[in-house]
């Protein structure tokens, strides 16, 4: 069998064990090295494939596109530093436990470390932040090689997405020419009762749960217990919220929930749900009202950095980290009991247990009561000026049912924690929280936007400065995309920290004014721009982007100085009620 043949068939074995194990969707970077790849998942008639030109951008694409759809997503490059750009999203991805499968094509053994072009050293490249590496063999098209192709393909996907998902990483050295011939015969099955024969493996992945044993030894330590408080960090089992609800309305608890938990949005009863507590929690001696006797976490930390302190001084509570499958998210340091169970199941089981549990009826009262006056302050908004705080309650309001707000790092995601107050829409909230960096955020949100839910992303003047050619994906598949464009002109996260009072420095190194207009950018991608400078003008942009097809920036301008101010102003108020009430 001549090169050619080789080349074709062992690639179209590999990508359509791809498909065949659950992949619908690949992201190719075009290259030359990766031809055999980019061309058969092309050529495959059962992926849909997104060509997005800068690798950095393109594996962002790819990880929004796997939290929104909850499927691992492959990426295709070629080789040299092509592979290291993916490294960002890649980092994302294994904190945030989404699944990706990164397949990079690499120069053939012989011309490595030998100063070749475009060759560098990918064996492991991505370490320990991919679940599983293997470098693949040069193609061969025995019976034996074929069948190892579709195992280490059948692999990737399962290991991408078993237990706690990740990416995983294999590496294609391929000799040239590098051109298949899709004209050899017998190349695809696509008949679905030899599909299902075929199936190289199959995998079934369990949920974990406690033993009665271990429910009960649960049970029994809460059971002389009175305070205590239910967290809810970033989760994506769309069961949950009414899982978690409903345990916590048999308990009588409040509800500390992330907005990545998605508990504060959908059809789910929400009156245990404290939405207003970072607000509240920043005080101490509120917190020493507050103190509990147990916290129950599901998944990670909340970004809310008021719950850190709260928890961090609660040294004395039982606290209890529930976590999916395996790992250990517990900053505080705080003596730690680790649940590994679904959470769902675990809501479920402690629902049926729950005959002889009761609570300090007075303590959800007090939760409650406080939340109620922090929601009075916190829906108050200005007259008809544009705050970064009003921007998200607007955009809250308007935003349609049944779609999706991936948002920024830094202050978007803290004012969607602050001023996002429950609802019964279905709103999605995503946001890159693995390892909390600004960069991506634009192409994350263009591949959320793939399938086909409506999307608004919420950006600060530097995260969409850091990701700008992210716009490129709206305009080259026609994506349905409203921004929100915060422009403070700087981090405005760094005006709220000690990094402030430092005035010679301040700005060039924190501060890091851009004094740039953006609306250029959005032409330059085809897009509607529009500068909201009162909250008229914002709420009929809104309104008018998700009535319309196409790229939408709509933009608003704030100065970080009134933003602190704006926002302490109302901490105060809050925490001057609460302890005028509690004194």
């Amino acid at each position: 069998m001549e090169h050619t043949e080789v080349l074709t068939r062992y690639t179209a074995n590999f990508v359509d064990e791809m498909v065949k194990s659950g992949v619908t969707d690949v992201v190719i970077s075009p290259g030359s090295r990766s031809t055999p790849l980019a061309l058969t998942f092309t050529e495959h008639p059962s992926i849909k494939e997104w060509i997005i030109i800068d690798e950095r951008s393109a594996a962002f694409f790819a990880l929004g596109m796997a939290k929104q759809i909850k499927r691992p997503v492959a990426l295709v490059c070629t080789s040299g530093t092509a592979t290291a750009n993916y490294f960002p999203a890649i980092v994302e991805a294994h904190y945030a436990r989404v699944p990706l499968i990164i397949v990079t094509a690499d120069r053939p053994h012989e011309l490595r470390d030998v100063g070749a072009p475009q060759a560098i050293e990918q064996i492991n490249l991505y370490g320990d932040y991919v679940k599983w590496f293997h470098e693949m063999a040069l193609p061969e098209a025995t019976p034996e090689m074929l069948n190892y192709v579709r195992n280490k393909a059948s692999r990737a996907v399962y290991l991408a997405k078993e237990g706690n998902g990740g990416p995983v990483h294999l590496n294609f050295p391929f000799r040239e020419p590098l051109m298949p011939d899709f004209s050899i015969e017998n190349l695809w099955d696509l008949k679905e009762q030899d599909r299902m024969e075929k199936d190289y493996s199959q995998d079934f992945d369990g949920k974990k749960r406690l033993s009665y044993r271990q429910l009960q030894l649960l049970v029994n330590k809460l059971k002389n217990k009175e305070k205590g408080v239910i967290i809810c960090g970033p989760q994506v089992d769309e069961d949950f919220p009414e899982a978690v609800t409903a345990l916590a309305k048999e308990w009588g608890l409040p509800i500390l929930a992330d907005p990545l938990s998605q508990v504060r949005a959908g059809m789910h009863g929400k009156e245990h749900i404290i939405e207003g507590y970072d607000a509240f929690l920043r005080n101490k001696d509120i917190r020493d009202i507050l103190r509990a006797d147990f916290i129950i976490r599901f998944g990670a930390m909340p970004v809310s950095k008021a719950y850190l302190f709260y928890v961090k001084e609660n040294k004395q509570a039982l606290q209890f980290v529930v976590e999916n499958n395996a790992g250990y998210r517990e900053p505080t340091g705080n003596v730690s009991e680790f649940i590994f169970a679904d959470p769902v199941e675990l809501c479920d089981a402690l629902l049926a247990e729950s005959a002889d549990i009761t609570f300090d009826k007075e303590w959800l009262s007090t939760w409650q009561e406080m939340n109620h006056i922090a929601k009075k302050h916190l829906t108050k908004g200005e007259k008809d000026r544009v705050t970064e705080g009003d921007a998200i309650k607007e955009l809250l309001g308007i935003t349609p049912d049944e779609s999706t707000i991936y948002v920024a790092n830094s202050m978007p995601i803290r004012d969607v924690d602050s001023f996002m107050m429950s609802t019964e829409k279905q709103i999605e909230i995503l946001a890159n929280r693995g390892a909390n960096g600004i960069d991506g955020l634009l192409s994350s949100g263009m591949g959320a936007a793939t399938a086909g839910r409506s999307v608004t992303i919420v950006a600060g003047d530097l995260s969409y400065f850091h990701d700008m050619n992210g716009l490129m994906a709206a305009k080259h598949y026609n994506l349905d995309i409203t921004i929100l464009l915060i422009n403070n002109n700087g981090g405005g996260i760094f005006s709220f920290l000690p990094q402030a009072n430092d005035k010679k420095h301040f700005e060039a190194l924190f501060g890091t004014p851009l004094d740039i207009d953006f609306k250029n950018s959005v032409f330059m991608y085809g897009g509607k721009y529009a500068l909201a400078r009162t909250k008229k003008d914002l709420q009929y942009l809104l309104s008018a982007s998700y009535e319309q097809e196409g790229l939408h920036v709509i933009e608003i301008r704030t100065d970080r100085t009134e933003n602190v101010e704006w926002h302490r102003a109302i901490w105060d108020a809050i925490e001057a009620e609460i302890l005028e009430q509690w004194s």
